[in-house]
């Protein structure tokens, strides 16, 4: 079982502070994943806000237009600052807010801190131009940038005394962040291609006559494209299926907060599946009326249960 451990009920004004500009940083980038947190208690808000500050970051710096070189720099830069961080150097009144606020976070909960330094090496491999032959290459790039992410927020949300079969958690919120990972690789495949960047397995495009890559908005001449997105879709459905399984083991908020921002991307995998040349004309997004569906419908613990009635039918 893991428990997390809720933060003390004074936090100081320096740590309020740092919190803040984190819950700004991830309202103002991260709307679908906003979307969720707001469910959780203000402790767990928190520290999740944190998380995504300092993964921004990361990705930040791999997404930029720095030369390479500084680029390695800068990395190394933020994995000194998390090693301050699992050393618990780093005080309230260092003038970095989002080391602050990692730190303190760090210090309530039961954060798998390595899973920042997968992230940081998943960014790596994007700076250093990557491509992905097989599925499993890919696989191994999303468990950094993605399935990390998942194992990290688990730390923030703990599991439930009792829950059945939670020594599995950690490879639930692993697989979750791999279907969320590839619904984004399918919805940025145009903006991607444009920045130079391939993510779908070589050996998938080969199959689908896509090898020429997503330069315009239209498919490559006599290509399956339709066949590769309803194929990478599929994919994706299985690992949410699989994934799913992590929301009865959490407590009913942060099991909202789950539901909530993986029941936007199972939508965006909706209308990616209704419409794939989408893709390639623009991104892909949700009204925020629909999230806020979504979200209400995590709050009220309907995935959830639905989770939990089809594992006990299949162990019937």
């Amino acid at each position: 079982m893991i428990r997390s451990v809720e933060s003390a009920p004074h936090v100081s004004a320096p740590v309020l502070a740092a919190y803040s500009y984190c819950e700004a940083v991830t309202g103002q980038q991260a709307r679908n994943f906003a979307y969720g947190i707001r469910l959780l208690p203000a402790p767990k808000r928190r520290a999740m806000s944190a998380l995504y500050a300092f993964s921004r970051r990361v990705d930040d710096i791999g997404d930029g237009a720095l030369t390479d070189d500084v680029k390695f720099a800068r990395l190394q830069e933020t994995r000194s600052l998390l090693t301050r961080i699992r050393e618990d150097a780093v005080g309230e009144d260092d003038t970095d807010p989002v080391g602050v606020a990692l730190a303190h976070a760090a210090r309530h909960f039961p954060i798998p801190l390595d899973g920042l330094d997968e992230l940081i090496d998943g960014v790596l491999m994007d700076v250093r131009g990557e491509t992905y032959e097989t599925w499993d290459d890919l696989k191994a790039y999303c468990r950094c940038v993605a399935g990390a992410i998942g194992r990290l927020s688990l730390g923030v949300f703990g599991t439930e005394p009792g829950a059945r079969g939670a020594e599995r958690a950690p490879e639930y919120a692993d697989t979750l962040g791999l279907a969320l990972q590839l619904t984004n690789i399918l919805r940025d495949v145009r903006e991607d291609a444009v920045g130079g960047r391939t993510y779908l397995p070589a050996d998938d495009l080969a199959k689908f006559g896509c090898s020429a890559g997503f330069g315009g908005p239209n498919p490559p001449e006599g290509s399956d494209f339709v066949g590769l997105v309803h194929f990478e879709v599929r994919r994706a459905r299985a690992l949410f299926a699989e994934g799913y399984q992590l929301l009865p083991m959490l407590d009913r908020r942060s099991g909202a907060c789950v539901a909530a921002m993986a029941g936007i991307y199972r939508r965006l995998l909706d209308r990616i599946e209704r419409d794939p040349e989408a893709v390639l004309r623009g991104r892909v997004s949700l009204p925020g009326r629909e999230k806020a569906y979504v979200a209400v419908r995590g709050l009220s613990g309907l995935d959830a249960r639905h989770v939990t009635r089809r594992v006990v039918r299949r162990r019937a």
